[in-house]
């Protein structure tokens, strides 16, 4: 028996048949919620955020461990301390200062 494995780069051409079963058939949208003003507002933030140079004094065991890691350990540390942020619940803004 043969396989034939699907080339994303080069998708098969839909029969007559096959295009017009297709625009026949309504797409059922039912499962998917609708998207708020809060998706939106979330959205338009800029991903990857703009990184800020700083200085950071860490324990010798704790740099030695990061880096025994392999390379990247400066991203390593930056997606650890966003774990921890993105885990706490957030901050009244009253309770944070402004700098």
């Amino acid at each position: 028996m043969k396989r034939y494995r699907l080339d994303p780069q080069k998708p098969r051409k839909l029969t007559p048949a096959e295009a017009r079963r297709l625009d026949a058939a309504p797409i059922d949208y039912s499962d998917i919620p609708q998207l708020g003003e809060a998706f939106f507002a979330k959205v338009a933030a800029a991903w990857p955020p703009a990184k800020k140079q700083l200085t950071i004094r860490l324990d010798a065991d704790v740099l030695d461990w990061l880096r025994r890691q392999g390379r990247g350990y400066q991203t390593r540390i930056n997606r650890i301390l966003r774990v921890v942020m993105e885990s706490q619940p957030p901050r009244p803004a009253s309770a944070v200062s402004k700098k």
